[in-house]
């Protein structure tokens, strides 16, 4: 059994069928199936259902994918591995945030890491939480920040910081000058525009408002945290957002709020039982001493 047979059996399950996976893989169909043939004759089962118009695992073909998946995982770790140079005088980074971090978090953790090890080649990946976890289980991802509710059992999570979310508004409101809290009654009869409820801050945002017993009257629902600063910054709306992002660069000024302000925990993501490479565990050590600002 070789590696190319496994890499031809994922490619035959991606695609769910051989026409497009020879096509993915450029080599020819018949070429194709005589190799995944040869792997179910030394495995000694079929895996591969091929009397319907789809091909499909079967049992015991989907059982065998999933253990090729992690064999080619490990095998890439391992090459990385090979080439990481301890020093840091070379090698890489692929790292990923949500995007509320992003908007705020990775000006300054970029200018220190790229000032304390210039040889690293940083690649930067803005996603959601699902797409993040999904990037590290593959290993197509090194480490991540984002929100401490980790789903998947195989991602390790090591606490960074609590973040809070503060109510900000843009020169156009009316409370822009304002020096005083605001109440869960005034909050209430002020105009928002939020995340869509598809952001894990949104969820966030609206466990605040039933925790205070807050109706809000929510105008505008943006699916891009630029796109929402863009509103704030042209519209007598207010928002919630990490207080960070509130300043007068961006023509932002946080109101302070009577009541507690939402929390919430940002940790460091990375795959449990896998390699971290010199340039990686640089990254944690930077994100856990430094005074990000």
């Amino acid at each position: 059994m070789l590696l190319r047979h496994l890499r031809y059996l994922l490619a035959v399950a991606d695609h769910g069928g051989f026409t497009r996976a020879a096509e993915a893989l450029h080599v020819s169909q018949p070429t194709l199936s005589q190799q995944i043939r040869q792997l179910e004759e030394a495995l000694g089962v079929s895996l591969f259902d091929r009397t319907s118009r789809t091909v499909k695992p079967t049992d015991a073909g989907q059982a065998y994918i999933e253990c090729a998946r992690r064999v080619l995982v490990e095998l890439e770790a391992g090459k990385r591995a090979l080439h990481d140079v301890k020093d840091l005088s070379r090698g890489s980074l692929r790292l990923a945030m949500t995007p509320t971090f992003m908007a705020y978090l990775v000006g300054p953790l970029v200018r220190d890491y790229v000032a304390r090890f210039p040889n690293i080649h940083l690649e930067i990946f803005e996603l959601s939480m699902d797409d993040i976890e999904s990037g590290l289980a593959e290993d197509s991802l090194d480490i991540a920040i984002a929100f401490d509710q980790v789903r998947n059992a195989d991602i390790e999570s090591i606490p960074a910081f609590t973040e809070t979310l503060g109510l900000m508004v843009g020169r156009a409101h009316p409370l822009y000058e304002s020096e005083g809290a605001l109440t869960n009654e005034a909050v209430a009869q002020l105009e928002f525009a939020l995340l869509t409820a598809d952001f894990v801050t949104r969820t966030r945002i609206d466990e605040y408002f039933a925790q205070g017993q807050i109706t809000p009257k929510v105008a505008i629902e943006v699916n891009s945290v630029n796109t929402l600063l863009e509103v704030i910054r042209h519209t007598a709306m207010a928002t919630i957002l990490p207080e960070p992002i509130a300043t007068s660069d961006r023509a932002l000024r946080r109101i302070p709020l009577a009541g507690e302000a939402p929390r919430r925990g940002a940790a460091l993501l990375r795959r449990k039982n896998n390699y971290h490479s010199a340039a990686s565990l640089a990254f944690v050590q930077l994100v856990l001493g430094a005074d990000i600002s």
